[in-house]
């Protein structure tokens, strides 16, 4: 007799030989070394139970790929297009191949958190991507991928491409199930108008039966095809000891059907062919709105990944090449031509150019950069070529990092929907144990309709709606919002939001457009020339990301100064400046309480940094910012709304104090490090307030993570961006005013869908266990309650947000 290889499920011959191993206390068949290898790991891992969840077996097992081969995945420049960083962490997106069922999934998440150095990995078994973070220092990415063929599965970098295609694959899918019911129904309902005006008027057994068999022979391939997902949901569910709605659709269906061909060949009872189709198209389409709804979010996020020119110019050799554009590393000097996309963040080094962010941005204005100023990947360039110099290229770029953020918050599911799905889990046990109660009571009452009561309220009260009440709301607002330019980047924001009471400001960049210009320079060491000062100064800002950096290498390279070579490494400070130790001697450039042993009495009304050397000073230098010309709108809607405005700013001067008097700001403190920031954060939070922080430095990275919910500018500090749980697209400070009153809209609109599903599952249980609503009817008010849960919920897709 052969048997079946008890992991791919292949067969094997007669004569099993050696592949024989104990998986679950019993000794079990395979077909070849490589499935034997693979189940032996499963099972010293101690995750066996994968082969109790899954709902089909993978392929065979393929030959592991060379250790030297996967080396190559350790290289920079092979990772550059799929792998970034996150602090002490690396990031990758991967494919899996071999991914058969969700127990698979799991099986994936459980290994490789069981490898030392790996923080996260999480399965997305809709389109087979794997993202895992890991400590480089401790794993490194040859011995994930390497983990991973050991138990059965080959991951490989992702790629765009296949994305796009495996999420029109499955909204091609789900519509040939859906025309496929809907084309059964159609012919079901047509012979069925014939059976029931039969049964009234009367109608001869053999033409009777006759329309039976065609009704029957045409719900087959709807049954079997156009239902399976509810049949595979619903076994998988149970088999890992779950309730979903799945389980009692699946039990309406299969005892439907089954129960209709039982009458049609013995010639007796009632058919219900015409249910059967109409309960699987009604809820097929239901299932078809929702699952157009969730990708229309996720296309923002795919709208980030404009494909980006494939060839460069780059200038080397005194002269133009055409070059890859993920081979470009930061320092090259590029040409983009009129009209094309940008393929990296760059810094401008004509005088003048025009570029338009629309894509991050929406904004379809062209926007006139200046020399040194940074366009972003994505951009559009104008009517004029530009020549820049690379910045951040790959997965660094800001637009990337973007893209990074926009899958992190789809792949999280929020706590309000993860209650939803505890309710319709605690609500399909208890329709399944009122089904039974009511099969039992019918059978004293009239035996024959038993059943068909039963059948009705199993399908009747399906908790389709309560399911979908809130997952849809929240997707089409995470749509909306970034549109919007409100970039949803965590899960958790919508339902955070309507329940703030305190929402803080970072002032340079946030409050102000952080395009500071120097105001004043006065040398305060006379022996010192200014030139050398300033030297010294854009010497030790270069590279640095933070407004003021920004604002002094620009007044220093509008006057031609060369910069000085510095003995020592250049130090950030958040928060407060940079230092560094040249020729034996501190320098240190900041706020007068970082840069001065002693600070100057009188508080400045302008923002000022001291350049100094061992706490001596040498150069005072005054910056001027102007507000964002939208702050004052949003304070005031935020005021309006019952928020606590503050403002916290690192700004020892006595700007913050006047700022906040102009904007009407409750709270404003200054002189702020990012200590303390996030400790007056911590403290309103330890006496209940719920915080929104707006920021956009690494002074800010502290704060924004401390927060409740933390939004970052868009031309912030990745730090502060990774650290953020929304970004400002194109550091729109006025989207804040449509997130929050979308955000109470999206909470009224879960209400209004959970107190519609919750009411109508409630008002239809009596009449259909008292055998008043008939299987179609149940399925036609059942699939009706679903589509009217995903329309209210595509209204916000329209609503006025002011």
């Amino acid at each position: 007799m052969t048997l079946s290889c008890y992991h791919c499920g292949l067969p094997n011959p007669e004569r099993i030989g050696p592949f024989q191993a104990i998986v679950l206390g019993e000794t079990r068949a395979f077909c070849c070394p490589g499935c034997l290898a693979v189940a032996e790991s499963i099972e010293s891992s101690g995750l066996s139970d994968y082969y109790l969840s899954r709902d089909s077996q993978p392929g065979a097992a393929f030959a592991a790929a060379p250790a030297e081969l996967l080396a190559r995945f350790d290289h920079a420049a092979v990772q550059r297009e799929f792998v970034s960083h996150q602090g002490e962490l690396t990031i990758a997106e991967l494919s899996i191949e071999n991914l058969s069922c969700a127990a698979c999934a799991w099986l994936i998440e459980r290994r490789l958190l069981q490898s030392a150095g790996i923080v996260e990995a999480s399965v997305n078994f809709s389109n087979h991507r794997l993202r895992v973070r890991w400590h480089d220092d401790t794993i490194q990415l040859s011995q994930v991928l390497a983990e991973l063929e050991h138990i059965g599965y080959k991951a490989r970098p992702f790629q765009r491409d296949t994305h796009a295609a495996a999420l029109k694959q499955q909204a091609r899918t789900q519509l040939f199930r859906v025309a496929l019911a809907g084309l059964g129904t159609m012919q079901a309902m047509m012979l069925g108008i014939g059976l029931y005006l039969g049964a009234f008027q009367g109608i001869d057994t053999e033409y009777r039966d006759y329309m039976r068999y065609i009704s029957g022979l045409v719900t087959i391939p709807v049954f079997a095809w156009a239902g399976w997902p509810f049949y595979r949901s619903a076994w998988l569910a149970l088999k890992a000891r779950h309730l979903t709605m799945d389980v009692p659709v699946s039990i309406a269906l299969i005892g439907a059907f089954f129960a209709s061909w039982y009458a049609t060949v013995i010639g007796q009872g009632e058919t219900y062919f015409d249910s059967v189709c109409m309960f699987i198209f009604f809820l097929q389409t239901s299932r078809f709105v929702e699952l157009k709804a969730r990708q229309r979010a996720g296309e923002r996020a795919a709208d980030l990944l404009t494909i980006n020119p494939r060839l460069v110019k780059r200038w080397h050799s005194g002269q133009w090449h055409s070059t890859p554009s993920d081979e470009l590393v930061a320092g090259e000097r590029i040409l983009i031509d009129a009209g094309d996309t940008v393929p990296v963040d760059a810094q401008l080094e004509q005088d003048m150019g025009y570029v338009s962010e629309a894509m991050l941005t929406g904004e379809p204005m062209a926007l006139r950069k200046r020399q040194g100023e940074i366009i972003l990947a994505g951009s559009i360039a104008g009517e004029q070529a530009l020549i820049a110099t690379v910045v951040r290229s790959g997965n660094d770029s800001v637009l990337a990092t973007l893209h990074q953020l926009m899958s992190r918050a789809l792949a999280e599911k929020p706590a309000i929907a993860q209650r939803a799905d505890s309710l319709a889990h605690w609500f399909v046990a208890r329709v399944l144990v009122l089904a039974v109660f009511v099969y039992i009571g019918w059978q004293f009452v009239d035996p024959s309709q038993a059943f068909w009561a039963t059948l009705a309220v199993l399908v009747a009260t399906c908790p389709c709606a309560l399911s979908l009440a809130t997952p849809t709301a929240l997707t089409v607002a995470t749509q909306r919002l970034a549109e919007l330019g409100f970039l949803v980047t965590r899960g958790h924001v919508l339902s955070t939001l309507p329940e703030a009471t305190h929402i803080v400001f970072d002032k340079t960049g946030t409050l102000t457009v952080g395009a500071l210009q120097v105001s004043a320079c006065d040398l305060v060491e006379p022996s010192l020339p200014l030139e050398q000062a300033l030297s010294f100064v854009a010497a030790m800002e270069t590279g640095a990301s933070h407004p003021i950096a920004r604002a002094l290498c620009r007044y220093v390279a509008g006057q031609d100064i060369a910069l000085m070579t510095l003995s020592g490494k250049a130090e950030a400070h958040a928060g407060l400046g940079m230092s560094v130790l040249h020729d034996g001697a501190c320098y240190r450039i900041g706020h007068a309480a970082f840069a001065l042993a002693k600070a100057p009495q009188q508080a400045d009304d302008t923002l000022v940094v001291w350049l100094s050397k061992d706490h001596q000073p040498l150069l005072r230098i005054a910056l001027s910012d102007q507000l964002r010309p939208e702050a004052a709108e949003v304070i005031a809607n935020c005021r309006a709304q019952g928020l606590i405005t503050v403002l916290l700013s690192g700004d020892a001067s006595a700007l913050p104090a006047s700022i906040g008097e102009e904007l009407g700001i409750d709270i404003v403190h200054g002189q702020q490090s990012p200590e303390q920031k996030q400790a007056r954060i911590a403290a309103w939070q330890a006496e209940g307030a719920i915080v929104v922080m707006v920021g956009d430095g690494i002074n800010d990275a502290a704060s924004l993570a401390q927060a409740h919910c933390g939004v970052a500018m868009g031309s912030g500090t990745d730090w502060a961006q990774t650290s953020a749980d929304a970004v400002l697209l194109g550091d729109r400070l006025a989207a804040l005013t449509p997130a929050f009153a979308l955000a109470q809209r999206t909470a009224l609109t879960v209400k209004q869908n959970m107190r519609w599903a919750v009411t109508y599952n409630l008002a239809i249980l009596p009449p259909a266990a008292l055998g008043f609503v008939p299987p179609w009817a149940a399925a036609l008010g059942m699939s009706l309650s679903s589509l009217v849960v995903v329309f209210n919920a595509l209204r916000l897709r329209r609503a006025k947000l002011h």
